[in-house]
């Protein structure tokens, strides 16, 4: 498994405006992640911030990367990645915002269909298509009473979500982690 490179994808919209919001939960994680191993991006002429790292010295070889665009432009540099890095689709794990799951509850899987959501999409057409890369979706919640989802994801958390945010961004990199060193199907088992 070290000799296996993966590309870690963290989703979310570029700058201040937006670095507290649902949407960006994917770039907390990456953040989170970084941390754990002291490790900082840097710029890419892919229109990404990446940087490489070993998870432990007989880890796999890691990419992690951020998008410098919005959410629904993810999948160009993505892929540039996957291809600079030779990285195939079953090694790419993308981070996301799920409305389809309540506020902290985090759901593993691989492929399925993009479900509204734009920077999954972006990256299924960048691949051609293909679907079957993992997700660790991340539950910020849908809107309470008639409010477009799409503003939804684009406010920051309420006060009250806020207090819960940080063991829900340590157990979505928990979960990167898991899936990483002992699989899909243990990392499942341990997380949900």
């Amino acid at each position: 498994m070290a000799s296996e490179t993966w590309l870690i994808a963290g989703l979310g919209n570029p700058g201040t405006r937006y670095r507290h919001t649902r949407h960006n939960i994917g770039h907390m994680v990456l953040d989170e992640l970084l941390e754990r191993i002291n490790a900082r991006y840097t710029r890419t002429k892919v229109g990404a911030k990446a940087v490489a790292a070993q998870l432990g010295p007989a880890g796999p070889k890691l990419v992690f990367a951020i998008s410098e665009g919005y959410m629904n432009r993810s999948g160009k540099p993505i892929r540039a990645l996957m291809d600079y890095f030779s990285v195939p689709t079953e090694r790419l794990v993308v981070v996301h915002d799920e409305v389809d799951l309540d506020f902290g509850r985090i759901k593993l899987k691989r492929g399925g269909s993009e479900g509204g959501h734009n920077g999954l999409k972006s990256i299924t057409q960048h691949l051609g298509g293909e679907r079957e890369y993992l997700r660790v979706r991340v539950g910020v919640g849908r809107p309470n009473g008639p409010m477009n989802t799409a503003d939804y994801v684009l406010q920051n958390f309420s006060a009250a979500e806020q207090k819960e945010l940080p063991a829900i961004i340590s157990r979505s990199a928990d979960a990167v982690e898991l899936i990483l060193t002992e699989g899909l199907t243990a990392a499942q088992n341990k997380i949900h």
